[in-house]
């Protein structure tokens, strides 16, 4: 429904169409008057500034991950999530 009404103003997307641009808006590569239209929808939209948040958020916290690679994980994940991706990227779980 709310898409359908924001695709009716002129110079707008929908939030579908938001997220296909948020990879070239984060890295800075969305021409001038798509940016502007991004940035209107941004605007505009509550959900998609939240989602745009957790999107940063996430990336931040990747890096953080990445810092230190001999540091321990938070004491708050579960162990056995620890496991299945330590399995998945074919790593051992014990070390």
């Amino acid at each position: 429904m709310k898409g359908a009404m924001l695709r009716k103003l002129p110079l707008m997307i929908t939030c579908r169409e938001f997220e296909d641009f948020l990879l070239d808006y984060m890295e800075g590569s969305l021409p001038t008057r798509q940016r502007r239209i991004f940035e209107v929808h941004l605007a505009i939209c509550r959900e998609c500034r939240e989602y745009l948040a957790a999107y940063r958020e996430t990336i931040e916290l990747g890096r953080q991950a990445f810092e230190d690679p001999a540091a321990n994980p938070p004491e708050d994940v579960p162990e056995d999530l620890i496991t299945a991706v330590l399995a998945a990227r074919g790593g051992d779980p014990k070390g």
